[in-house]
């Protein structure tokens, strides 16, 4: 299988992409290298370029700002990148050989929680401290790794908030929470599978019945066998995650065949531009949302989540999805601890990653002995006249939630 390797933007051409990056000789003394496998083809390209660009932005802003001090001495950083081609398989082969063959000192994680799984053994094998900010599946934090670290909330937490607002909002109308029927719906892959067992908990916590939990198809095309159940049994939410493409299905399904739920929730909205694709369709729907550019966090590099959000559309043309501010994060935290541990040992920085405790404009960052960050909250929106709405947490609410959403003929 030939590997792909992709050329940088111009405007993070101080970030290199190299193939045979080298043993640590005089001429890569003033530089760290970061080693990365991420999706840039395949189901997973999408949120792979969100994590890539994620990266090269905060390479280039660090070393704009002096790199990385060692022991008095300043280092660049450099990035070296394969395509995994969205294949587990081949993202861990790819690992293997940044750490055996291009020598890279650090290992920066995949997109998405299936990759992650599949590289985990091979940094752990080698000692090398592998940060990531897009494997969210709580599994990977009880296997005992001692070299993960994770920056993003884990994915049971993706939807929970819904949960709380419907029962929240169902009280609000003198319903018993006892009452409210759930359908579920998601991709079989990992990251879903721990959305959907975070649903159902906190949906048991309440005493909520759920009467559909399906799996999507594999190639997120069609839902119309879960559909034709939700019309049947009259849920009063539906959840589905499938990454971007699976809300892309979620919305564009429910709107084509007009199924009404009071409450839809999905993930990945913001990177799978259910917005800009679905204009009015979108409204109502509940996101879920790792960070949010109208939080009030700060740091050195990127001042506060406005001022990040206006660099990274400067400089690639997009808004910033939570996939790529949770991959500069991961930057940030290598920068901070390697200038802490004042050494390029693995060990050392190692035992710096896990004492960090941080800020950042993505949010506070403070690992506990499994590697998740335990400092910081998700966000949910709500999508209400096509824009964003922040509805949870409280303290950064920017409006409150509609529930019921209106029928489809009164929207």
């Amino acid at each position: 299988m030939q590997r792909s390797v992709k050329t940088l933007a111009a405007a993070c051409a101080v970030v290199a992409l190299a193939v045979g990056a080298g043993v640590r000789t005089a001429a890569a003394e003033d530089t760290i290298t970061l080693g990365a496998a991420v999706s840039l083809t395949g189901k997973y390209s999408v949120n792979g370029k969100n994590t890539q660009d994620g990266y090269n932005l905060a390479a280039k802003v660090i070393n704009e700002h002096g790199g990385v001090k060692v022991g008095g001495k300043a280092y660049q950083l450099k990035i070296v990148y394969y395509d995994d081609e969205s294949t587990s398989a081949r993202g861990a082969q790819l690992v293997e050989r940044l750490i055996s063959q291009d020598h890279v000192d650090f290992v920066l994680g995949p997109y998405g929680s299936a990759l992650t799984k599949a590289i985990v053994p091979i940094t752990e094998k080698y000692g090398v401290p592998m940060v990531e900010g897009n494997g969210a599946d709580r599994g990977l934090f009880t296997k005992g790794y001692k070299y993960l670290f994770a920056t993003l909330n884990t994915s049971d937490y993706y939807l929970r908030a819904a949960v709380s607002i419907l029962a929240d909002e169902a009280k609000r109308e003198g319903r018993d929470p006892k009452s409210l029927k759930i359908a579920i719906a998601i991709e079989n892959d990992n990251f879903s599978q721990d959305v959907r067992d975070g649903v159902e908990e906190d949906a048991k916590k309440y005493g909520m019945q759920v009467v559909i939990d399906d799996k999507l198809p594999a190639d997120l095309n069609d839902m119309t066998a879960t559909l034709t159940k939700v019309k049947a049994l009259k849920p009063d939410a539906l959840f589905i995650s499938g990454h971007e493409k699976g809300a892309v299905l979620g919305i564009r399904e429910v709107a084509a065949q007009r199924v009404y739920v009071p409450m839809l929730a999905l993930t990945h909205c913001d990177s799978a531009q259910i917005t800009e694709k679905f204009g009015k369709d979108a409204n109502y729907a509940f996101c879920g949302s790792q960070w949010d550019s109208r939080m009030t966090y700060s740091d050195r590099w990127f001042g506060n989540p406005q001022k990040y959000a206006e660099l990274f559309n400067a400089t690639f043309h997009y808004e910033p999805p939570y996939q790529a501010a949770e991959s500069t994060a991961t930057v940030e935290v290598f920068a901070d601890a390697i200038a802490r541990a004042g050494s390029l040992d693995r060990a050392k920085v190692r035992d710096a990653i896990a004492a960090t405790d941080m800020m950042t404009f993505y949010g506070p960052i403070k690992f506990d002995a499994t590697g998740k960050n335990i400092a910081k909250s998700m966000v949910m929106y709500q999508v209400q006249d096509q824009k964003y709405v922040v509805v949870a947490p409280a303290k950064w609410a920017t409006g409150k939630p509609i529930f019921p959403a209106p029928q489809w003929d009164k929207r």
